[in-house]
């Protein structure tokens, strides 16, 4: 059998706080939580998840990774205030303000961003 992708992986420091903000601004739930991991999903057979793993340095550049998120070009605004009224925050890493795309900030300065609205992963 092939690999699969299992897991996202995201290091925090307040791993129940963290997974309920991910798990509201998803429409996903926790499946499963410990003293040192927090995992978030849809089901708990679905095919991947995020997974909240304790750390005690802190977040001093931008993420390498970070997840894209999309919704229906009529709900993208109120998405977007939907995540701020969560704990999000808007983040600059260097937009030009010509992007199609919006950077925010999870509570613990995780960026991710609110994409324009694709039917397929290359469009």
């Amino acid at each position: 059998m092939p690999l699969a992708l299992h897991h996202i992986v995201i290091d925090a420091h307040d791993l129940p706080s963290l997974a309920r903000f991910w798990a509201e601004a998803l429409g996903w739930r926790i499946l499963s939580e410990r003293e040192r991991e927090v995992v978030i999903g849809s089901a708990e057979n679905a095919p991947v998840g995020i997974c909240f793993m304790p750390v005690t340095d802190r977040k001093v550049v931008k993420n390498r990774l970070h997840l894209d998120l999309t919704s229906a070009a009529e709900d993208r605004d109120a998405e977007i205030e939907r995540l701020l009224a969560l704990g999000a925050r808007r983040a600059e890493v260097g937009q030009s303000g010509e992007e199609s795309w919006t950077v925010l900030a999870d509570p613990e300065g995780n960026e991710f961003c609110v994409v324009r609205p694709k039917k397929t992963l290359i469009g």
